[in-house]
């Protein structure tokens, strides 16, 4: 085997590609990993985007995950420099007026998430905590499910018969399944204030929140996700290292700055990539991080596809569900919140929803974002990371990231988008003042705001898509990205998509990346190397 010869290539170096690299290594198999640009990660990434010395992630927040992500146990991640703190006040929001915020703390502190709801209404408080609580005694079912190649229609056939069985088990009835997290949330809960707040955890995990059919959506991202996210000490880019670490302890070839312009075919299936300048390296596998559309239609080409894949990438749908805006703020001080006087866990809260004070409002919100219009309510989650880990600011000072759900890329044009990048963060900022008076000119140092074209253009997500694929019923579980390679196989021989395009999605879980190497090590006889004791998965 010559220097360019490998048994499997990897396309695209994001947290999903290192994955499946990995296991692959490790599984025996030679293999190269190309990267397009000249660091990997992908939306795994921290950079200092407003001053020296503030640190953003510009991308990841949540290390939701950590617990169950395989990746980060087998190769042990924190061994190469991936630590992690764990907020015991997770979620929470605040108010204009002052009035009491509600605070959401880890599952292990339910307790104080029952006092915080309790100022609202006892019944929602026990509502809560007994739902979190009976979800947490079932959530290697939940990571089952994520770290497991997608099932056949006659298995998913069974497993819905058997999650309809559990639905009283949460306080559900069939019919639930049918309804829009939305609905189901109205339905638990009497408090505005705590609908607003599930609201948009709901659609931080990309999860429309009125999109029907959406009991399980309800289950996994408010029930299961809620409570449950850490902090990458030092920026979410220490885990990116720590993976590109784990591929190089394993083997694997990094070949940076080295764009893969064709994926080439044979009449036995792929053998290879060339990048661009036109080096060719060969393999028998090529799994790839990247969309759907851009694998098969520019790296493929449609001379090599048949009718249904050509039709079904050129169908594939981006956004609107996962289309984010980051804004970045290099703070004097961090936000200090009316709500505060009431429970002072807000001001040190891991995340914190600011700008809306009704679930009419945060509806409003999503209903813009979602409808290709700019929301007029500058509302954000909010992250100040600096209150955990002070490496990420100089002393004494503080770095605030925050995500605003935007339209779909191409639905402002790039003058447009100049206008938002220039002008959002003003608007943000006056409706901030309301919620947290020290937010001032003279408290911040800088400020700079990432938009979906510009997540488009730096890290491939196509439409600011973080997903690389809407979150429609026919484009998630057994669907996803399309029935036809429902298992990260494609038509082609040996071809793999192993990124957020294939399922789950979007999310820092690795799932794409660990379940395409469990297919691909099943198809080429490969050990089992995932297989523990311990882990059912």
């Amino acid at each position: 085997m010559g220097s360019n010869d490998f048994d499997a290539i990897v396309v695209g170096a994001g947290h999903n590609g290192m994955c499946t690299a990995a296991y692959l290594q490790r599984a025996g198999f030679k293999t190269l990993l190309c990267e397009r640009r000249h660091e990997e990660g992908g939306g795994v990434n921290t950079e200092e985007p407003v001053a020296p010395g503030f640190y953003h992630n510009m991308h990841a927040q949540f290390m939701e995950f950590i617990d169950y992500m395989p990746f980060y146990w087998d190769f042990e991640l924190e061994k190469l420099g991936a630590r992690m703190i764990y907020p015991e006040a997770q979620a929470g929001i605040t108010f204009s007026d002052g009035r009491p915020p509600i605070v959401l703390h880890r599952p292990d502190l339910l307790d104080r998430t029952h006092e915080s709801i309790s100022r609202y209404s006892k019944a929602d408080a026990d509502t809560f905590v007994e739902l979190k609580s009976k979800t947490m005694s079932i959530d290697q079912m939940f990571a089952t499910n994520l770290y497991s190649p997608p099932m056949s229609l006659e298995e998913r056939k069974q497993m819905e018969s058997m999650a309809e069985g559990m639905l009283p088990f949460f306080g559900l009835e069939p019919v639930d399944m049918f309804k829009s997290p939305k609905v189901i949330i109205d339905e638990k809960f009497e408090t505005d204030e705590l609908r607003a707040l599930l609201y948009r955890i709901c659609i931080e995990w990309g999860m429309p929140v009125e999109q029907e059919m959406g009991g399980m959506s309800f289950a996994f991202a408010v029930l299961w996700m809620t409570g449950i996210w850490k902090l990458s000490v030092g920026g979410t880019h220490t885990l990116a290292k720590a993976m590109k670490q784990a591929c190089l302890r394993e083997g694997v070839t990094f070949r940076e700055n080295s764009r893969v312009e064709k994926i080439l075919v044979d009449d036995n299936g792929v053998c290879g990539v060339r990048i661009r300048g036109g080096e060719e390296f060969t393999a028998k596998v090529v799994a790839t991080n990247a969309d759907v559309r851009q694998v098969l239609l520019d790296l493929v080409g449609e001379e090599n596809l048949s009718d249904t894949y050509i039709r079904r990438a050129k169908n594939f749908r981006y956004g609107p569900s996962h289309v984010l805006g980051t804004t970045c703020l290099a703070l004097y001080e961090p936000p200090d919140y009316k709500s505060a006087k009431w429970d002072p866990e807000i001001n040190k809260c891991f995340y914190t929803v600011v700008g809306f004070d009704s679930g009419a409002e945060m509806i409003r919100y999503i209903r813009q974002a979602y409808g290709d219009m700019l929301p007029d309510n500058p509302g954000a989650g909010t992250w100040v990371n600096t209150l955990w880990d002070p490496t990420q600011a100089p002393p004494d000072r503080h770095s605030l990231t925050g995500w605003f759900f935007f339209p779909v890329a191409e639905a402002l044009s790039e003058d447009e988008w100049t206008d938002v990048r220039e002008h959002y963060n003003e608007k943000f900022l006056a409706r901030f003042r309301e919620f947290a008076p020290n937010m001032t000119e003279h408290n911040i140092i800088g400020d700079r705001l990432y938009t979906p074209l510009d997540m488009e253009h730096k890290n491939m997500m196509i439409n600011g898509d973080f997903s690389n694929g809407s979150f429609h019923l026919d484009q998630m579980g057994s669907n996803r990205p399309f029935p036809e390679a429902y298992r990260y196989a494609t038509e082609i021989k040996g071809l793999y998509f192993c990124g957020p395009s294939a399922y789950p999605g979007g999310g820092i879980t690795a799932a794409p990346g660990y379940n395409a190497f469990k297919v691909i090590a099943e198809d080429y006889g490969l050990e089992p190397i995932w297989k523990k004791k311990d882990r059912p998965y």
